[in-house]
């Protein structure tokens, strides 16, 4: 069976033949053990892949993502890097005081994909193809007000905070749109709002302000027939059945955090896990027995003929032979499937 159709299985929960698979390399990885990333991806292909993201309008972006110093992304939001291979951290706010935001534009450029070099992409492909870009409400917030300030305005909310959200809100809209119309096989959103043991804001202002931005994204994409995956770090147990009410049908999160178990009982065959397998400790220090048993935790916690996708990390200190065994354990899973 062709990638794209085992994952469409998946996430309608109609038995799929085997559990599809999708590895996330970070910079690190590559840099530290380009070897195994090779032959990870020769032996487990993914099954799940980004499209490219073409633009015919330059974006401004200025240094490297994911390299040692300064990195200016589209939005003009300044990142530092202390250490290449992972993402900065944004220190200085783009507004930083609210009379500054009559100077603050949402950047264009992004409408601009390139639709016919997805499609070709889309076309020659039979993987299941995921949006190039994340629309990411909450996070980019932050980026622009910094964290702290961030939840300082959420708490206060003051109408200049509904302006700003209002504007990122309408490029994402937007955004939505133009990839939605192109070939790929789903959109992905991206915020992370949990820390370790509970959310970073109340479930509240959740579901009273970003919510709704949610919903119209998924509406958006239903419309051109595409499914919505989404990511989100650390505790989110509060407000999954929130995104299942709006329609994700796909969520990367931290289900260790939150206990595989519970998640089971909260939800299972209601929305498809895309991973993963605990990067906190279990990749970079668990032995192969114990990843071997995470992999048999999901499966038997979250499998319902469907709705689990093998996935998990490598990155910042991840150890090769634990991510080759975490495929390699769902590999036989899927081969006792086939013998049932």
């Amino acid at each position: 069976m062709e990638s794209r159709k085992l994952v469409q299985k998946t996430l309608t929960f109609d038995s799929p033949e085997r559990i599809p698979r999708q590895v996330w390399i970070l910079p690190w990885a590559e840099k530290h053990y380009p070897e195994s990333v090779h032959w990870l991806h020769n032996i487990y292909p993914d099954d799940i892949v980004p499209a490219p993201a073409v633009y015919k309008e330059s974006l401004g972006t200025v240094g490297d993502r994911y390299g040692f110093g300064t990195y200016i992304d589209e939005w003009g939001c300044v990142f530092n890097n202390s250490q290449s291979g992972i993402i900065g951290i944004v220190r200085e706010p783009l507004v930083a005081n609210w009379k500054d935001l009559d100077k603050f534009n949402a950047p264009e450029s992004v409408l601009s994909l390139d639709r016919e070099e997805v499609n070709a992409f889309c076309k020659k492909s039979d993987q299941f193809v995921i949006a190039g870009t994340v629309q990411r409400p909450f996070e980019r917030f932050q980026f622009i007000r910094t964290m702290e300030q961030g939840l300082i305005d959420l708490m206060e909310q003051p109408p200049e905070l509904f302006v700003l959200l209002d504007r990122i809100h309408d490029l994402y809209r937007k955004e939505v749109e133009v990839w939605a119309r192109t070939d790929v096989d789903a959109i992905s959103l991206m915020d992370d709002w949990g820390a370790q043991n509970a959310m970073i804001t109340s479930p509240d202002i959740f579901r009273r302000i970003f919510k709704p931005m949610y919903r119209e994204y998924v509406e958006i994409a239903r419309h051109y027939g595409k499914y919505v995956f989404m990511h989100s770090d650390g505790y989110i147990m509060n407000i999954i059945p929130d995104l299942i009410e709006i329609g994700i049908d796909a969520l990367n999160s931290q289900i260790f955090c939150m206990g595989v178990k519970e998640l089971g009982e909260l939800c299972r065959g209601e929305i498809t896990f895309w991973g993963e397998i605990d990067r906190q400790q279990l990749l970079s220090y668990g032995s192969r027995e114990d990843i071997v048993q995470a992999v048999h935790e999901v499966w038997h916690g979250l499998y319902a003929e469907g709705g689990v996708i093998a996935q998990c990390e490598f990155g910042l200190e991840a150890k090769p032979e634990n991510i080759f065994t975490v495929f390699e354990t769902w590999d036989s899973l899927s081969e006792s499937m086939r013998k049932e």
